[in-house]
């Protein structure tokens, strides 16, 4: 009952943004919506294997963007992964005091909360550490909330970016054989880097799957618009959702923190924004899509509809994650006050 109610929610959510003709409607109107209803009180559950299949078809939709032409400039991009590290040690140079000293955490609470690694991953290490897994949650769920709701205000604000337009063609303009081939490459792709414990198995095992099928020719389109459109929906439901139980404690005390964090996050992320701007290093609208620590399938939608670099969005917030989620255990023995 818990998963229809969040389906009728969100579908009340995109309607309303689509009637009102808001930025990004299949994506924000579900998430905000949601979110509205859990902190009303509605009972609601995320939409679980179903919800992590339609992220597969982002993975699908970077993959198939693989092409011959964009293996070859990615050495290019060696440049701005060079900034990727120095941000990584920036962010948690700022988000552990914070955490920490601010609002009073404990040291592996503070730690992984200020680390801009993906969800899943930041739960489980920071709760093997004797850190809050509610905390740790709701924080990084605001992070992603926050970003994602700015960031298409500040494209459209800045770029004049065109969130309107389609996300690819219609399933019609598509031959269903290959958008056959895509389903089972997700499916597959998701399943088997799930099978070998890759993070972030739902995105990452059907990218790389899809590309290789896009380098051979057996892929040729990305998925239809349909398919993305439906991945923004279900997206927008399991930011939303994360919310659920919430009580006035933990509104006042994590998910303040969590947005204090997300202010300290976009001033970081303008700064090495702006810079690598100023050099000419990088497209600025790819720039503001690889250097926002947003959650790695909401910046794939939005890159997805802006019509971005997705091999340059997508290669700097993968290194992001495997530097955040390889080192993190280890530098965190290296942060003061880890018995806290």
């Amino acid at each position: 009952m818990g998963r229809i109610i969040a389906l009728a929610v969100a579908a009340v959510g995109a309607a309303v943004f689509v009637y009102a003709g808001l930025p990004l409607p299949l994506l924000l109107g579900p998430m905000l919506a949601c979110l509205a209803a859990a902190l009303a009180g509605v009972k609601m559950k995320g939409m679980g294997t179903l919800g992590i299949f339609m992220r597969t078809f982002l993975g699908v939709a970077v993959g198939s963007s693989v092409s011959p032409q964009v293996v070859a400039q990615m050495p290019s991009y060696a440049t701005t992964l060079a900034f990727v590290p120095v941000f990584i040690l920036v962010i948690a140079a700022c988000g552990y005091p914070l955490f920490r000293y601010a609002f009073g955490m404990n040291h592996p609470t503070a730690y992984y909360g200020s680390m801009p690694g993906g969800l899943q991953d930041m739960l489980i290490f920071g709760e093997e550490a004797g850190g809050d897994p509610r905390a740790l949650s709701l924080i990084h769920a605001t992070r992603v909330l926050v970003i994602v709701t700015i960031a298409p205000l500040l494209m459209q604000w800045l770029w004049n970016a065109d969130l309107s337009a389609p996300p690819g063609q219609r399933a019609s303009q598509i031959d269903p054989v290959e958008i056959g081939i895509m389903i089972a490459a997700g499916l597959i792709g998701w399943k088997v880097a799930e099978r070998i414990k890759l993070f972030g198995a739902s995105i990452l095992g059907p990218m790389i799957l899809t590309a290789a099928l896009s380098l051979s020719g057996v892929i040729t389109h990305r998925p239809p618009a349909e398919i993305i459109w439906a991945a923004q929906f279900f997206i927008g439901i399991s930011v939303g959702v994360k919310y659920v139980g919430i009580t006035g404690r933990e509104l006042r005390h994590f998910v303040t923190a969590g947005a204090a964090y997300s202010t300290v996050l976009a001033l970081i992320s303008v700064v090495f924004i702006e810079a690598i701007s100023l050099l000419h290093l990088a497209p600025p609208i790819d720039t503001f899509l690889s250097f926002l620590p947003g959650g790695q399938g909401e910046m794939v939608v939005i890159a997805i509809i802006t019509g971005a670099d997705l091999a340059f969005v997508v290669s700097h917030h993968l290194l992001r994650l495997i530097l955040v989620i390889s080192l993190a255990p280890v530098m965190a023995r290296y942060f003061p006050g880890q018995k806290g």
